[in-house]
């Protein structure tokens, strides 16, 4: 636990959290081309620009904000993206409850769910995938 409350750890946190904040541009820009511009379901289109944003983000996060080194890269990727596929799970489940139960508009539900899965997915990358004891 006390690796939590490092410095190092924050600023792990801090650089995840700029690879994230490029992503939303990825994510949001992807998911508005395929749902509005190509008339895909907007389910399906948050599920295509979470995935396009999670990939973006594991290059990143690999060489910049976790300096991974690790040989294994297809192991390494697979991680993340099994990480990042339960951030889905949970992104779309809050989208769905802001949505269709709180009638709250589409894209400022997308801003609360993508909060709630940074959080996840920088604890769950930075304890299994990039471990590295910080």
């Amino acid at each position: 636990m006390d690796d939590f409350f490092s410095k190092a750890f924050f600023l792990k946190f801090l650089k995840f959290g700029l690879v994230g904040f490029t992503g939303v541009f990825v994510d949001f820009g992807i998911t508005y081309l395929t749902k509005e511009k190509l008339h895909i379901p907007k389910y399906v289109a948050n599920a295509i620009g979470f995935t396009t944003a999670a990939s973006t983000n594991y290059y990143l996060n690999r060489i910049w904000t976790f300096e991974s080194t690790n040989p294994e890269i297809a192991r390494e990727y697979t991680e993340f993206l099994a990480i990042s596929l339960i951030g889905l799970g949970i992104n779309t489940l809050i989208l769905w409850l802001l949505v269709s139960r709180f009638k709250m508009n589409f894209y400022l539900a997308k801003v609360f769910a993508i909060a709630v899965v940074t959080v996840w997915n920088f604890l769950a990358n930075a304890y299994f995938t990039f471990y590295t004891g910080v």
